[in-house]
């Protein structure tokens, strides 16, 4: 067993004393869909609903002595230095991302209650990390980053420890959510080359991807918010010492849009609560069929601390990306019984869910902004050819972001 192994061992070992293992539960519904023996680390059953107070109990378990701590985070490492700086009796300064989903912060103050303080700033995690690095180099205390520090990512790999102890050996595959790479470097260190590690990072926020392609930890251009536990603009350096082997083809990048409908299957089919980021593990199962198929699979469940507010963004992000719900602007003629021959064009399964009409009377025809909801993706196929055959107008948006943003 290596030094790294031995560590991780008496973290987990420690963790006990805090709180219990998080379960490791066989999936029927996934496995019966994917033909392979498919489990879930749920993370999101933590004490924080999140693997970050791990990490957190670790590097402050090893500084009885630190009377303050300061942190950066878009929610997750914030709720766990919370936590564990109340277990401790020790004061917090946690800044995060004013774009923080609301249950997250407020979950950090219930944790932490008057052991911390707050602040919101910055747009993105990477402003918000350097506000927080300057304060703490002003201020004094102990920086505890989320991701790039030695004992925290020796604290994320105890996830690592009890799979293989609650599965009685190594799983086949480990699929893992990349965000800053603190987990993901620890749980892939831990299996080494006894199970193979594949990881999955959101389309916004794909800073494994860049980095690998560049030889060294790059900044993004841009940063898509919306998986706010793996939207990190810069992978730790530490982190990708480790990762930086790890080839192209075992780092997956899905799309936010395509990551809703795992939230929705699993919130409707298992009533499992998944943040953005949590599912990412599982939805990338999809593209791993050829790969798992009679195999033994690992998915860890990373977060499940969801703002139930964002539900009708998820689920309308779901369908669309699914294909059963598209925009349309419809040219109507304006003429008596128009609307009338439109709506006879819909078929059993067809239902409008968004219907703006405005009617400009020195005109011909008027615009409508159209939304519609079906069954199944080819009854659009069915409904734009009658449209052509009846001699309507109209423009597909669905797709379009910017007429999205501002329509939609």
């Amino acid at each position: 067993m290596t030094e790294f192994m031995t560590r991780a061992r008496s973290a987990e070992k420690a963790m006990r004393d805090v709180f219990e293992r998080t379960p490791l539960q066989r999936n029927v519904h996934l496995s019966d869909r994917f033909g392979a023996d498919i489990w879930l680390k749920r993370e999101d059953l933590s004490p924080v609903r999140s693997y970050k107070i791990r990490g957190a109990f670790n590097a402050m378990r090893k500084l009885p002595d630190q009377e303050l701590f300061v942190c950066a985070s878009a929610g997750n490492h914030a709720q766990g230095v919370a936590f564990m700086c109340k277990h401790m009796g020790v004061r917090g300064v946690i800044f995060m991302p004013v774009t923080t989903p609301k249950q997250k912060i407020q979950k950090t103050r219930m944790f932490g209650g008057e052991h911390v303080e707050i602040h919101l700033t910055g747009d993105y995690f990477d402003d918000t990390l350097a506000s927080a690095q300057e304060w703490c180099a002003r201020e004094g205390g102990h920086f505890l980053s989320p991701f790039d520090d030695t004992d925290v990512i020796e604290g994320q790999a105890s996830i690592a420890v009890e799979i293989e102890e609650q599965l009685g050996g190594v799983p086949d595959h480990v699929i893992l959510p990349v965000g800053g790479g603190g987990m993901s470097s620890g749980v892939s260190r831990w299996f080494g080359e006894r199970s193979h590690c594949v990881f999955v990072e959101p389309a916004g926020g794909a800073c494994l991807r860049g980095a690998l392609a560049a030889g060294h930890p790059v900044t993004l251009d841009h940063v898509d918010t919306f998986c706010d536990g793996a939207a990190v603009g810069r992978i730790g350096q530490q982190p990708f010492d480790h990762l930086k082997h790890v080839p192209l083809s075992d780092v997956l990048t899905l799309g936010e849009d395509r990551i809703c409908t795992t939230i929705a299957e699993m919130l409707n089919v298992e009533g499992i609560v998944l943040e953005p980021a949590g599912a990412l593990a599982i939805e990338a199962l999809g593209d791993l069929q050829s790969w798992i198929r009679g195999r033994t699979v690992v998915c860890v469940t990373s977060g499940g601390n969801f703002d139930f507010e964002r539900l009708p963004e998820v689920k309308e992000r779901a369908l669309r990306y699914s294909g059963v719900k598209k925009y349309l602007i419809l040219r109507l003629p304006q003429r008596p019984g128009a609307l009338k021959e439109f709506l006879g064009i819909l078929g059993p399964e067809d239902d409008i869910a968004r219907f703006e009409y405005m009617k400009k009377s020195a005109r011909n025809f008027g615009s409508v902004l159209i939304g519609i909801e079906t069954r199944k993706p080819e009854n659009f196929v069915r409904l734009f050819a009658h449209l052509q055959e009846a001699g309507f107008t109209y423009s597909d948006i669905t797709n379009d972001e910017t007429m999205a943003q501002f329509v939609i």
